[in-house]
């Protein structure tokens, strides 16, 4: 496979962007080799600078649950380009988004619209400290909310790619603020309240994780957070941003049935444009500005480009349920087949294949230590392997792959076949 465009572009790329890349995961640090620099996307495919083509599983990493271009959206944007791109004032369309969320959302009765999942958690946390006159945050090992300083304690994504120190840059003072447990203890929840319950102020979760590859919540795990929150006046925020409307039109709180007290959104909101949303119970969100004294603002949230993706994006989701029949059947036949030595995690159209040895091999993967337990080195040859052939799976052993509804039975055929052959030959 010719990549020689892609290595000149990021030799370029790392004089004037640090590490050549503009977000940590995307340079293949996690895997080794030279990124691919993508020329276009259509469907279920990429195809890169050099001309190479790839049945992709990234997904932009959420947000393309149509695939790439998908007419609704690309005709949405196309016809907001003929307004304007930005106003700093309010539109028709940030109030039509509004509400379709609030109609999808179950727990969602007043949302606010921002401009990245990073934005979206670090204002959900502000809002739950001034609501409950608290300080403290319970977070889960392992689980990314953005890069936001007092939620990198223990975070997935990139921070655990790149085996980085989680405090860097960030005083002490934030990271004590936050309280780190293992996912799916909840033993350790109810002992962190039991010490320290009337300092707490939110428990802030992925429902599903995604972040430190895909990871389910265990039976009664997320009611038993709603139930600890609710005994100690703490708020239980759900992360959603990459559930959200992914595994279920209501995301992951409408799949388990659990209501949270907040929501963040971001990647499908947005259609993969820079959008993303919190929202929650309107007592709660009737306390940020200028309704209440908890400040957040952004000069570009609610832009008419973004919104006008997202309403078109939700607006189909809405039409078209059997999307998420068609997700699953195809995600399914997806995880059935299973690469030599590992596991398979998957809910919905997330999923992610664990490389785990000796004894942990075949089990699945329920919290952060196991999954650092993955032999990242044997995940890095499967991902060349599929890359070389065509398919482009997320660069990261710590990340969740997406299935959209674009990917063909050939697609998925060609990918099983391919799977197949490392199982060969690994």
């Amino acid at each position: 496979m010719n990549t020689s465009q892609s290595e000149a572009l990021f030799a370029r790329a790392k004089q004037s962007i640090p590490g050549g890349v503009n977000s940590p995961v995307r340079a293949f640090r996690g895997v080794g080799g030279t990124p691919r620099f993508i020329a276009r996307g259509e469907g279920s495919h990429l195809f890169d600078v050099d001309g190479n083509e790839y049945i992709e599983y990234v997904g932009s990493w959420g947000p393309l649950i149509l695939g790439h271009r998908p007419k609704p959206v690309i005709d949405a944007i196309a016809a907001v380009l003929e307004l304007g791109t930005s106003f700093g004032a309010p539109t028709a369309r940030e109030l039509e988004l509004a509400e379709l969320i609030i109609d999808a959302v179950p727990s969602v009765e007043m949302v606010r619209l921002v401009n990245s999942g990073t934005e979206a958690c670090m204002s959900a946390i502000r809002l739950a400290r001034g609501f409950t006159g608290r300080d403290l945050t319970v977070k889960f090992e392992g689980c990314y909310h953005g890069h936001v300083d007092s939620l990198l304690v223990k975070a997935g994504s990139g921070v655990a790619t790149l085996s980085l120190p989680d405090t860097v840059g960030v005083p002490a003072a934030f990271s004590e603020t936050t309280i780190a447990l293992p996912y799916n203890d909840l033993d350790q929840v109810e002992e962190a309240f039991r010490a320290q319950g009337d300092r707490i102020a939110s428990i802030i979760v992925e429902p599903v994780v995604g972040n430190m590859g895909c990871v389910p919540p265990e039976p009664g795990f997320l009611q038993g957070l709603r139930r600890v929150t609710e005994q100690y006046g703490a708020l239980l925020i759900f992360d959603e941003v990459m559930t959200g409307f992914r595994l279920s039109r209501g995301g992951a709180q409408q799949l388990y049935g659990v209501s949270p007290d907040l929501t963040t959104l971001g990647k499908i909101v947005g259609a993969g444009l820079p959008l993303a949303a919190y929202g929650g119970r309107a007592d709660i969100m009737s306390k940020v500005a200028p309704a209440g004294p908890v400040y957040q603002a952004g000069t570009l949230s609610g832009n008419p480009l973004a919104v006008s993706a997202g309403i078109a994006m939700l607006t189909y989701l809405e039409k078209h349920p059997e999307v998420y029949d068609r997700l699953e059947k195809s995600s399914a036949e997806l995880a059935a087949c299973v690469p030599a030595g590992a596991c398979v995690n998957r809910v919905g159209s997330m999923m992610t294949y664990f490389f785990q040895d000796g004894s942990a091999h075949g089990r699945h993967v329920r919290n952060y230590e196991d999954a650092k337990r993955s032999n990242t080195a044997v995940f890095s040859r499967f991902f060349h392997h599929m890359l070389e052939r065509g398919v482009y799976l997320p660069p990261s052993q710590f990340e969740a792959a997406f299935v959209s509804a674009a990917h063909t039975p050939q697609d998925l055929a060609y990918t099983a076949q391919v799977i197949r052959e490392f199982a060969a030959n690994p």
